[in-house]
């Protein structure tokens, strides 16, 4: 079989979710294991649609399905392979002789705290999140990382009060809580790198001209004739206005 017809039957099993294609019309399909159970499905899903071409309808931990919201995070092994693995299900591909399991409650107690009335400095973290000191820079938080996010290593800027490469670091987290749920400290990073984040955005970085002048502008009111004028619109004036915006928006 040419790669091109290869991927097309990877791409036509996919349609075999939503449209219900005929399972003779799939060559290519793998076995999949849910709480132990066998599941033969068409190569080429992603574990969320694994799951639901198995059978299972998914009212939790599928979020927005598009990796952005954290709430598929998912632990699994290789068939024959020791070592766990940890993904978003509706990014990863499920594979042939995939063990998937349930996982944990993943920690998620957030200190109560007001941005306005915090000191910029290492001593706030640690007054609120005291446990990142017992960090045993295993680094088992950055292996369970499925952003590939050096986890680890903002939670080390977190203890020595380097905002700025804890909010760096931190940048592409998604709160899945992999990284909680694995670590022996008991540490919550993302909560962590949330208020670093938050500080360093209100405290530690430069202040930009534009966008002072800009929310200035919107406490003046400069735009608010135009922003009563849309939220009188209907529903079917707001597409089309939306769809003639997109026709029109330049190309860079």
């Amino acid at each position: 079989m040419s790669e091109k017809n290869l991927m097309q039957k990877i791409a036509d099993s996919n349609k075999s979710v939503i449209s219900g294609v005929d399972d003779l019309d799939i060559e290519l399909w793998i076995k999949i294991y849910f709480l132990g159970r066998e599941y033969r499905v068409p190569a080429g899903l992603t574990i969320m649609q694994a799951l639901e071409y198995a059978g299972y309808f998914l009212t939790r931990s599928c979020g927005c399905r598009a990796g952005f919201c954290g709430a598929c995070s998912t632990v699994y092994r290789i068939k024959g392979e020791y070592k766990l693995q940890f993904a978003m299900a509706c990014q990863a591909e499920a594979m042939d002789g995939m063990y998937l399991v349930q996982l944990p409650f993943a920690p998620a107690e957030k200190r109560v705290y007001s941005l306005d009335h915090e000191e910029y400095s290492a001593n706030t973290l640690l007054k609120y999140y005291p446990e990142i000191a017992r960090c045993l820079s295993c680094n088992t938080c950055t292996k369970s990382c499925p952003q590939g996010i050096e986890v680890m290593d903002y939670i080390n800027a977190a203890l020595r009060g380097d905002y700025k490469q804890v909010a760096e670091l931190s940048f592409d987290c998604i709160q899945c809580g992999l990284c909680a749920i694995r670590c022996p400290a008991d540490i919550v990073h993302y909560n962590v790198a949330q208020l670093a984040r938050r500080l360093y955005g209100k405290y530690g970085m430069p202040q930009v001209k534009n966008l002072n002048e800009r929310a200035t502008e919107i406490e003046e009111g400069v735009y608010q004739g135009e922003f009563d004028h849309l939220v009188a619109l209907s529903n079917d004036e707001l597409k089309k206005l939306y769809v003639e915006q997109q026709k029109n928006k330049e190309v860079y």
